[in-house]
């Protein structure tokens, strides 16, 4: 994964070659992560990254994600790979908020 991640970050973006690599190497998960990607579900929060799925946002920061895929297995989910992908192809999208305000903000979680 790190060599792959290295060539993504020299070309600046995700080639079609890359991306054909990606969802052959990882199969559906690679296939999720490059559709967030596509659709710019990997935001970048003052405090985590989150990716958007079609029902829920999950947290991931460093090695570890907030979906049950995670806790599960203990391993890379498909979150955690497309916050990978995103940071080395420059494709974040950035959000200037704190997360946990905007959980506040939207009733989520209480203070």
């Amino acid at each position: 994964m790190n060599d792959l991640i290295g060539r993504i970050a020299k070309e600046e973006g995700l080639s079609p070659g890359l991306s054909e690599e990606i969802a052959r190497e990882y199969g559906n998960r690679g296939e999720r992560a490059l559709a967030a990607l596509d659709e710019r579900r990997v935001k970048k929060y003052l405090d985590f990254y989150v990716v958007e799925s079609s029902s829920k946002e999950y947290v991931v920061e460093d090695d570890l994600c907030t979906c049950g895929d995670f806790l599960f297995r203990g391993r890379e989910c498909w979150h955690i790979l497309a916050v990978r992908l995103a940071i080395a192809s420059g494709n974040v999208v950035e959000e200037a908020a704190w997360y946990q305000d905007r959980l506040k903000e939207n009733g989520t979680i209480n203070e």
